[in-house]
């Protein structure tokens, strides 16, 4: 069997890693990925090289993308998904003559040393972090990135020598290779970007007004509604029906399959091992106050 068709054989396979197990680790490493996006030390290297920093979409969009180098904003919405082209244009098509992307690489990752420092402390050199960094970069290097942009392009960067920073880039490089799943998975599903978010607010993944952070105008967000409605997949109060439920289930059952060929790679005993490493920063983080107690991921929800 080829490694795309292993991959696509999913989870929960004879000898593989549980589906739970799959979405487990998921939990596990986001928050450890996303604080660059929310920490102190982010937004200051974000100003020092030019970016408005009175919110976090001005820093986010540039140090996601940069990965990608010097792209426009059609790019970014196509690899982002779910963010409404309008807002990505707003901040992207300016984004790289405030700094080039190389700059903006090489901010991020002091953002996320500084970061780690302040929120680890002196485990930042401890042997279970580097223990953890090892594995989860052994997980991300088995990442087939294969139809993934997001993955390829972070799996491409030179891996940093620090463990703490070797843990951030295995964290980044699966969660991307876990969402480029994703947008397969909606694509198969027949949901557009807008239809994305209206369906998984339908199912209580998020609130409505956590959603709206993705640019979505109000007649955008109905329209969306009305498609949904008019496939029997939500109700008129804006509910999932019981179809509704059943494809968004499917989604994420394969967003679990095709996220599943790193940890399978990485065996069912090491990846245990790896949760049970991670379980004291991934506290510390979500401890931290940095990270908003509702998402748009649905973490805890699906």
């Amino acid at each position: 069997m080829s490694k795309y068709a292993d991959e696509v054989a999913g989870a929960g396979s004879s000898g593989g890693v549980e589906p739970a197990r799959v979405r487990r680790l998921w939990h596990l490493l986001e928050p450890l990925h996303a604080v660059l996006y929310y920490a102190p030390e982010a937004f200051e290297e974000a100003a020092a090289l030019g970016y408005a920093t009175e919110e976090r979409w001005p820093s986010y969009f540039p140090f996601r993308a940069a990965p990608l180098g010097p792209v426009g904003s059609r790019a970014v919405a196509s690899a982002f998904y779910s963010f409404a082209p309008g807002m990505v244009a707003e901040h992207i098509d300016r984004a790289w003559t405030v700094a080039s992307p190389e700059s903006v690489l090489a901010a991020r990752q002091r953002a996320v040393d500084r970061a780690y420092r302040t929120l680890f402390g002196d485990r930042v050199d401890s042997p279970d972090l580097a223990e953890a960094a090892a594995l989860a970069r052994r997980a991300a290097e088995a990442a087939n990135t294969a139809g993934r942009p997001l993955a390829a392009a972070n799996a491409t960067l030179p891996w940093p020598d620090a463990p703490h920073l070797q843990l951030w880039h295995a964290a980044t490089i699966l969660r991307e290779h876990r969402g480029d799943g994703h947008l397969a998975a909606l694509l198969i599903a027949g949901l557009d970007p807008a239809e994305a978010l209206v369906s998984f607010a339908a199912i209580g993944a998020a609130s409505v007004e956590r959603f709206a952070s993705r640019g979505w105008s109000a007649d955008e967000w109905a329209a969306a509604r009305e498609r949904l409605a008019a496939r029997g997949l939500m109700d008129e109060d804006g509910t999932a029906t019981e179809a509704g439920r059943a494809l968004r289930h499917q989604v994420e059952h394969h967003t679990d399959q095709l996220a599943a060929a790193p940890w399978n790679s990485l065996g069912p005993e090491s990846t245990a091992r790896l949760a049970e490493l991670l379980g004291d920063y991934w506290v510390t983080v979500i401890g931290s106050g940095l990270l908003p107690s509702e998402t748009t991921l649905g973490i805890g929800k699906v």
